[in-house]
């Protein structure tokens, strides 16, 4: 990711930007979207890149294919698998051990 200050000529972007607040601004060309700005104000550094990261935009997209055609494992499969329990799980036996003391 690229960040460089926005020239004069562009002030007015920043200033629909800010208008904006969180909704994003496409620009077209041609009725076809080529660009768009989106205000940065309750985003972070990590969130932003993971969103425009390819290798990361491919792993959702596969993952999501796999949900739509059925492939996917339960969290008690997983339990099975690698004998343990889900954290929230082990809380609910420690709170039922200890009421019933």
């Amino acid at each position: 990711m690229k960040a460089m200050k926005l020239p004069k000529e562009l002030q007015s972007f920043l200033e629909v930007a800010e208008t904006a607040e969180e909704e994003t601004l496409v620009f077209t060309k041609k009725k076809r979207p080529v660009a768009a700005l989106v205000s940065l104000r309750k985003v972070d550094r990590e969130s932003l890149s993971l969103s425009t990261n390819p290798q990361f935009l491919k792993i959702i997209d596969t993952a999501r294919k796999e949900v739509r055609a059925g492939k996917t494992t339960s969290l008690e499969e997983l339990e099975k698998k690698f004998g343990t329990t889900a954290p929230n799980k082990r809380m609910e036996r420690t709170r039922k051990t200890r009421r019933s003391s």
